[in-house]
């Protein structure tokens, strides 16, 4: 793991964008957490200025190592996943009824589509649901596995949808922060939602993004440039 360095500045977004040329990499490929103010005083000055302080860590070795993994996995191991989704969706759709899924595999990963008329049911509150089925799925399909198989759901295209709707939140927010000035705190989102508006913003000529917190309660910070 790199060791996370500390920057500096009279804004949060000032701090970022000194450890980013510090760090010489991008905004997506760093951890960044910010952390308490501090007045910071002055000998020559009346007015003690306000100091932000952000840590920020390279993503990069986390990647690596994630990408190490994925490696590993086998043919005989996204066999021996898909193989134990089957059985447990067979007997869960059964008791729900009225649904039926397919399993695609692309890329190390088995991709789950499930439809019907009472899918959506299995979504809840702007997907909470459908992560923790995920989540279910995801260790059912690993069961006893030494390399683990990326499981990924979907109900009734929803990701999709919500996909969509996040980058139009993003680009109005965009807008709302250019012409007020103050940055906006969004409520706490899943990893993939948050990548999802940093990457709707990372070319924004007028706002920075950054993510602060920590899961599962981490969120995004719009501010202006």
């Amino acid at each position: 793991m790199e060791k996370p360095i500390i920057v500096e500045g009279k804004t949060s977004t000032e701090a970022i964008e000194k450890g980013l040329k510090q760090l010489k990499c991008r905004r997506e490929d760093v951890e960044i957490r910010i952390l308490e103010s501090e007045e910071k005083r002055s000998f020559f000055s009346i007015l003690e200025p306000r100091v932000v302080k952000v840590e920020m860590t390279l993503k990069n070795e986390k990647n690596e190592e994630k990408k190490h993994k994925d490696e590993n996995v086998k043919p005989e191991d996204i066999e021996k996943c898909e193989k134990n989704i089957n059985n447990f969706l067979n007997t869960f759709i059964k008791q729900v009824g009225d649904l039926e899924y397919s399993m695609k595999k692309e890329d190390k990963t088995i991709n789950i589509e499930i439809k019907g008329n009472n899918a959506t049911k299995l979504i809840g509150y702007r997907g909470d649901t459908i992560k923790a089925l995920q989540t279910i799925l995801s260790a059912i399909g690993n069961k006893d596995a030494q390399n683990r198989v990326r499981v990924l759901v979907d109900i009734g295209g929803y990701k999709e949808k919500r996909e969509e709707t996040l980058k139009e939140l993003a680009k109005k927010l965009e807008k709302t922060v250019k012409r007020n000035g103050k940055k906006i705190v969004l409520e706490p989102m899943s990893s993939y939602e948050r990548k999802i508006i940093h990457t709707e913003l990372q070319n924004s000529k007028y706002v920075t993004t950054y993510s602060i917190g920590e899961d599962p309660r981490r969120r995004i910070v719009i501010d202006k440039k």
